[in-house]
């Protein structure tokens, strides 16, 4: 049963009541343009159809009372918010301390959680719960739904009360998404462009079966690092540093500036990424791919056993363009671009070599860009 039919259900199991509305946030797998966001770069995420779901009823107090698969219930007091680090429903409470912050009022509800989207996989369930919490709370509160706003203020829930410190991609692409096609995103600017997926291919994300948690990953210190870079090169952010300063044929010998060549050069593979997809040419695309999990692997150094050995069977697998890790990195998602005719092959192929050469099994998911969170009235 797919997450919206599972909130539904959970939500009758436990309130003992049919839900007044259904909002929905995808997760989202990013094609190419890793760890740019927050250097003000250029990013080329899609929302994906896999979902985080909430079925819901409003309250007349400020109470949330919240309910999640696999999860005991959490109440949380609107006017008392605390946080519970590490807990699932901290991001529930981000949220709503970050349109607290904002001026609104948030009302309470009682809501009961499903998804579909992999925890901890780099496939940015954080945002997806974020922006599902969010279109709940405007559900309820009636504040209004503008997907670039929204997108900050959950940005804002993560970066101010979760204590991640991420870019604005994961959010603005959940809130975003448009079905069939990736968006190009200046993280400077915050100009979209949508880009449509190459006609005739598959997006395939490949689940490792290794986790991460951002919190207590190098996550943090890489930004710091491209911080220091970007102050030893003399520029406010990397995203100013022209594409020539780092030649193929001299290779950085500190690490500050192989963080900043990963940059540099992932920034001009992202530009030229959404061309290739423009023209519908699915092979340089999947060439830009391959180059990218180089970079992420030996500049950026957030790769892991895991990662590489799944690409490398991806890249080695018949009717598969190109393949990198995809999220923060040290361990979780890769994606491929697969031929849509070989996409059943493909995941065969690829799930005997990772096993071959791990012993692990692999999770293989078959997507479509899809289009951003919902809500509906039901």
């Amino acid at each position: 049963m797919e997450a919206s039919g599972r909130a539904l259900r959970l939500f009758r199991h436990e309130f003992g009541e049919e839900p007044e509305a259904l909002v929905r946030a995808p997760g989202r797998v990013n094609l190419i343009g890793e760890h740019t966001d927050y250097n003000e770069g250029f990013v080329l995420p899609a929302a994906i159809d896999r979902d985080l779901c909430i079925a819901l009823r409003t309250r007349s107090d400020r109470i949330v009372d919240v309910r999640s698969e696999g999860h005991d219930g959490r109440s949380i007091a609107l006017d008392r918010l605390e946080r519970l680090p590490g807990d699932w429903s901290d991001y529930v409470r981000g949220v709503a301390w970050a349109l607290t912050e904002a001026g609104h009022s948030p009302v309470g509800w009682d809501g009961a959680v499903a998804s579909d989207i992999p925890v901890g996989a780099g496939l940015s369930s954080s945002a997806a719960i974020e922006l599902a919490a969010a279109r709940a709370f405007e559900t309820t509160t009636g504040y209004g739904w503008e997907p670039r706003e929204i997108a900050v203020l959950c940005q804002r829930a993560e970066n101010g009360w979760v204590g991640v410190a991420s870019g604005l991609m994961d959010q603005l692409a959940c809130a975003r998404g448009r079905r069939d096609h990736a968006i190009l995103l200046d993280c400077r600017s915050m100009d979209l462009d949508m880009v449509p997926v190459p006609e005739g291919t598959s997006i395939v994300v490949l689940d490792t079966g290794t986790r991460r948690q951002l919190h207590d990953s190098p996550y943090n210190d890489r930004r710091r690092e491209c911080e220091a870079a970007a102050r030893a090169l003399g520029v406010g952010s990397l995203r100013d540093v022209a594409a020539d300063r780092f030649p193929s044929s001299a290779a950085p010998t500190t690490l500050p500036l192989r963080r900043a060549r990963h940059v540099v050069t992932e920034n001009a593979r992202t530009l030229t990424a959404a061309e290739a997809m423009r023209a519908g040419d699915a092979r340089s695309m999947g060439r830009l791919m391959n180059e990218s999990h180089a970079s992420l692997r030996d500049d950026f150094e957030v790769s892991s056993e895991a990662l590489d050995a799944i690409v490398a069977a991806a890249q080695g697998a018949d009717g598969c363009y190109g393949a990198r890790l995809t999220g923060a990195g040290f361990a979780g998602c890769a994606v491929a671009l697969v031929d849509e005719a070989a996409a059943k092959g493909f995941g065969r192929d690829v799930s005997t070599a990772y096993a071959r050469s791990t012993g692990r099994t692999c999770t293989m998911y078959v997507c479509r860009a899809s289009d951003g969170a919902s809500a509906t009235t039901l």
